[in-house]
C-alpha cells in the first residue's frame, strides 16, 4: 500500500479539482476571450475561478493574477517590484533561507547593480522581524521573505515585518513566497499587510502548472509577459483555463475544511515524533510551526539511505527541497546544523488526504531501518 508524504514538494489531484479540469478541457472549452458564446461561457468559468481563489486567499479579483507557477509569481513579484521602486533607491533586504525561485531572483538584481542583504535565520529556519529592522535602510525599496519556509516549516511573521516598514515610514514593497503557506496557517491578504503574495496550485491539490500572484490594489508592475490583454493586460496568453479552474475548485475545498485539516496534520505530526523518539533517542527534530512539514534529521545516517529504504516500503518522502535534486540543503545550513544532521535530514510532507496509517508506515520503515542498519 502506498504511503505518500511528500506533500510539501506536491499534491495528488483532488477529485473536485480534476472534474473541474476536465469540465473545462471537455465542455467549457471557449476562449475567455471570445465574444460568442463559448467564449462567454468560458469567461464565466474563469470569473468563477478567480472568485474562489480570492476567497481563499483575502483579496479583490482585480488584485488576483493567474500564473504558470509559484516560481514565476515569485520572479515576477522580486523583478519587477525592484523595477518599479529603483528610482527610490537599489537596496533589497531577504534571508538565506528563500526557495530557489526567489534566491536566483536576487541574483539577477546583484548583477543588475542592486544590493542584497540576506538575513541569517533563527534556530528554527524563520526570520525574526528585528532582523528586518536593523537591516531597514533609507534606500531600502524591496523586501521578499518567505511565510513558511518549505524545508522546516518555520513560520515568519510576515504581518509583523509589515508593521515595521510601515511605523518606519518606508517606502519599500514587502513580498512573501506564500507558497507553502496557503491554505496551511492561517492567513489573509489584508492581515499579511504584504504588497505582493505568491502562491501555487498544486502544494493544495491543484495541478501543476497554475499559479497566483495577489498585487495590492493600486500598485503596477511591468509585465514580464506582453502580448494580449489578458488578465487585465499584465500577464499576456490565453488563460489555462483546465488549471485555473482546478485551482479555483482546491481552494474552494481546502478553505471549507482549512481548520480541521490544520489540526489534523499537526496531530499527524506529533504522532510521528511521539512514535520516534523513543525508539530512536539520536532523533533531530528540525525547525517546526507549520502543521504540514516535519523535518527529521538521524545523524550520523545518510538521508539517501534512509529514502530509498522507506521507497522499498512504499513510504515516499525527501531529502529537502524537490528542487534541489540532491544537493545539500542551503536551508539546513544557514540555520548552522552540524555537517551530520544536515545529511542524515528527511523531510515529511502532509496534506489533507495524509492518515494514521500513513504516519504509522513511515515510523515502522524508520524504526526498523535504525535497528537493522546499526547492526551492519
Amino acid at each position: 500500500m502506498e504511503h505518500y508524504l511528500d506533500n510539501a514538494a506536491t499534491t495528488a489531484v483532488c477529485p473536485e479539482a480534476a472534474e473541474a479540469a476536465l469540465q473545462a478541457m471537455t465542455a467549457c472549452y471557449g476562449n475567455p476571450s471570445s465574444t460568442h458564446a463559448k467564449g462567454r461561457e468560458a469567461k464565466k468559468l474563469l470569473d468563477r475561478a478567480r472568485a474562489q481563489v480570492c476567497a481563499a486567499l483575502g483579496c479583490a479579483p482585480g488584485e488576483l493574477v493567474f500564473t504558470s507557477c509559484g516560481s514565476e509569481s515569485d520572479n515576477w513579484a522580486i523583478l519587477g517590484g525592484a523595477e518599479a521602486m529603483k528610482r527610490k533607491g537599489r537596496h533589497v533586504i531577504s534571508s538565506a533561507v528563500e526557495h530557489d525561485a526567489v534566491r536566483k531572483s536576487l541574483d539577477d538584481l546583484e548583477a543588475r547593480g542592486f544590493e542584497v542583504t540576506r538575513l541569517k535565520p533563527n534556530s528554527l529556519g524563520g526570520i525574526d522581524p528585528s532582523a528586518v529592522a536593523e537591516a531597514l535602510r533609507e534606500d531600502t525599496i524591496l523586501v521578499s521573505l518567505m511565510l513558511v519556509n518549505n524545508e522546516t516549516g518555520a513560520v515568519t511573521d510576515i504581518s509583523a515585518v509589515s508593521r515595521l516598514l510601515k511605523q518606519a515610514g518606508s517606502p519599500a514593497l514587502l513580498h512573501t513566497d506564500a507558497v507553502q503557506g496557503f491554505l496551511k496557517v492561517p492567513f489573509s491578504a489584508k492581515t499579511l499587510g504584504a504588497d505582493l503574495i505568491s502562491i501555487s496550485g498544486h502544494k493544495i491539490h491543484a495541478p501543476k502548472g497554475i499559479g497566483g500572484l495577489y498585487i495590492r490594489s493600486g500598485l503596477r508592475l511591468k509585465p514580464m509577459i506582453v502580448g494580449g490583454a489578458q488578465e487585465a493586460g499584465r500577464r499576456a496568453g490565453t488563460e489555462a483555463m483546465p488549471q485555473i479552474a482546478a485551482f479555483g475548485a482546491a481552494c474552494e475545498i481546502a478553505r471549507a475544511g482549512f481548520r480541521e485539516n490544520a489540526a489534523r496534520m499537526t496531530a499527524l505530526r506529533e504522532r510521528a515524533v511521539e512514535k520516534l523518539r523513543p525508539e530512536i533517542p539520536e532523533l533531530v527534530v528540525i525547525g517546526g510551526g507549520a502543521p504540514h512539514i516535519l523535518s527529521l534529521s538521524l545523524p550520523g545516517w545518510r538521508s539517501e539511505v534512509l529514502i530509498n529504504w522507506l521507497e522499498a516500503q512504499e513510504v515516499y518522502v525527501s531529502r529537502s527541497s524537490a528542487c534541489k535534486k540532491g544537493a545539500r540543503s542551503h536551508v539546513l545550513e544557514a540555520i548552522g546544523l552540524r555537517p551530520e544532521v544536515i545529511d542524515g535530514a528527511i523531510r515529511i510532507g502532509l496534506s489533507r488526504m495524509s492518515t494514521e496509517d500513513d504516519i504509522d508506515a513511515l515510523c515502522r520503515g524508520l524504526i526498523e531501518a535504525h535497528a537493522r542498519l546499526s547492526h551492519r
